[in-house]
């Protein structure tokens, strides 16, 4: 598949097949086509060509796009913390199975923030948040989780245990990283470059 921003290839020619409890670190500079790759597995980047696939189906109805971006697990770069004071819970309970959500906040250390708006948390914190959603995502049956840029605001310790709590699930994880300890956790390593993409591990 490719994808376009304009008359430029942001993605060229990616040929990618993810097996079922596989995880993939992708690298690559900034500008590569990382990010544009996963907003095109979800539908959020729309000018593509060629073929995806989640599941084996492809989406081609506003229906099937709807359904896809619930059956996948999504951390996105830049978290928004909103215009409107979304709070934690809010966010947890907006990723298909609060509970579970709420449960891994908890081991991620934000669950005592369920009252804050997120607009007040430091990166860090918001980044553990949308971590716990996507994690409530996969209790409730999504088989894929696509993170972009997952421990970019968190120290050392937090980049360790963020790694360890994606290579322990049991999906498919296809991760955008400049994070040696994630590429490290991946079984599979892949690096982007001026849209093309070729597999190194």
């Amino acid at each position: 598949m490719s994808c376009r921003h304009g008359g430029l290839f942001a993605v060229n020619d990616v040929d990618l097949e993810l097996s079922p409890g596989e995880h993939l670190a992708v690298t690559g500079t900034n500008g590569s086509g990382k990010s544009t790759l996963l907003r095109a597995i979800l539908g959020l980047h729309r000018d593509v060509t060629g073929r995806i696939e989640v599941y084996g189906e492809a989406a081609r109805t506003k229906a099937d796009w709807r359904r896809r971006c619930a059956d996948v697990a999504w951390i996105p770069q830049r978290q928004a913390a909103g215009q409107f004071p979304l709070l934690v819970r809010e966010l947890l309970d907006s990723g298909r199975d609060g509970r579970a959500a709420r449960r891994a906040a908890d081991e991620l250390g934000v669950g005592d923030l369920l009252d804050r708006p997120l607009s007040t948390l430091s990166g860090g914190q918001l980044q553990r948040a949308y971590l716990a959603r996507a994690l409530g995502q996969v209790a409730a049956g999504a088989r894929l989780l696509l993170a972009d840029e997952p421990t970019a605001a968190l120290d050392f310790a937090g980049q360790e245990q963020v790694a360890a709590v994606l290579a322990a699930l049991p999906v498919a994880v296809m991760v955008v990283t400049h994070d040696r300890v994630v590429a490290a956790a991946c079984g599979r390593v892949a690096e982007m470059a001026a849209g093309r993409m070729r597999e190194v591990r």
